[in-house]
């Protein structure tokens, strides 16, 4: 067998344990095929059990396709995320369910997400009584819906398991386009779920924070803490360029023209540089303007602190009517209704 390509910035990459975790639920559902499973992420099925391995994100990508496939479950991340098995939790489970409270728990979780999936940024924030968990694809492509209905299947379901039986979401936005299971996601999280959004966001009680966690273990966790910290550590330097765009994208967005030439002046380089850089990250420049576009059009038109006329200039669109048909395109609907539906949502929460 071949083996996994070194860590460079042109790969992003997940923790090998959650690609170990979807072999063991292919394996219990009796369609685990060894050798395509091999074939499809680049690597003997016995490295995955090196706490160290990482596998490229794509790889990983492609093998939740091919499990969704094989089971006939479009719902399969939901499924096998509310499976618990404590042996397959992965170095930053450790960390979490040794930690004082939930609130310290969250913490950590936020900090050690790039050693689970560096496609994907984790951010946490309180807002009045709610905390909210949200987790933004870095960019359109790698996205995966089953990995993402995993991710939230599985912080939930451990979290009542180990911590706080009680706890359930007090709304929930989705990031991929509604689907046909649709009413799984709601029976799961006991709370209201919209789809569509610019990111996946989970809200729930800010009270549970302070939720002792039970049978922690300070031994395990100093040890699991200081392994995990030196692979954070190297990994900390990598997809810094691309953030950097980002932000002066944003930046500039509602008062100049976005141009290439412009923000690679900014950074002190030729435009072929530039795309040189993002390139190795995995990035376009075009396509990264449009991702950044497009977070602030869902963003600002869920939270109605702008009119719709107002989020077009902000945006760098000449008049309304260009934003709305470059909203329809992103969601499918108009930006009205979007805010409609995110309003209804949200008004038991405020």
């Amino acid at each position: 067998m071949t083996t996994a390509p070194k860590d460079t910035t042109t790969t992003l990459f997940v923790a090998a344990s959650s690609t170990l975790a979807l072999v063991h639920y292919l394996d219990r559902q009796g369609v685990l095929d060894s050798c395509r499973v091999e074939q499809l992420i680049g690597l003997d099925m016995s490295a995955l059990e090196d706490p160290d391995r990482r596998v490229p994100a794509q790889a990983h990508y492609k093998l939740w396709e091919h499990a969704e496939k094989v089971t006939g479950d479009p719902a399969i991340g939901l499924n096998a995320g509310q499976i618990i098995d404590p042996e397959r939790m992965g170095l930053v489970g450790h960390v979490f369910f040794n930690c004082d409270t939930l609130g310290e728990a969250v913490t950590q979780y936020v900090r050690l997400h790039r050693l689970i999936n560096e496609s994907v940024t984790l951010s946490f924030e309180q807002t009045g009584n709610l905390a909210i968990l949200t987790w933004q694809a870095d960019s359109p492509e790698p996205y995966c819906r089953q990995d993402m209905d995993r991710t939230l299947a599985a912080a939930l379901c451990r979290t009542r398991h180990f911590i706080c039986s009680g706890i359930q979401a007090e709304w929930a936005e989705i990031a991929h386009p509604r689907p046909d299971y649709a009413d799984k996601y709601e029976k799961l999280l006991k709370g209201p779920v919209t789809f569509g959004a610019s990111a996946t966001r989970l809200a729930f009680s800010s009270r549970h924070l302070s939720h002792p966690i039970p049978h922690r273990n300070p031994y395990v966790y100093s040890a699991v803490l200081r392994q995990v910290n030196g692979l954070l550590a190297r990994l900390q330097t990598r997809r810094s360029f691309g953030r950097k765009i980002r932000k002066l994208i944003s930046r500039q967005m509602s008062t100049d023209k976005i141009d290439a030439d412009t923000l690679a002046r900014q950074c002190h380089m030729s435009r072929q540089t530039l795309y040189r850089r993002l390139k190795k990250e995995g990035l376009g420049f075009h396509e990264l303007v449009e991702q950044v576009r497009k977070d602030k059009a869902l963003r600002y038109v869920a939270s109605d602190h702008y009119a719709l006329g107002e989020i077009a200039f902000l945006l760098g669109f000449s008049e309304l009517s260009a934003f709305s048909r470059a909203f329809k395109r992103w969601t499918g609907i108009a930006p009205a209704q979007y805010r409609a539906q995110h309003l209804i949502t949200r008004e038991p929460d405020q």
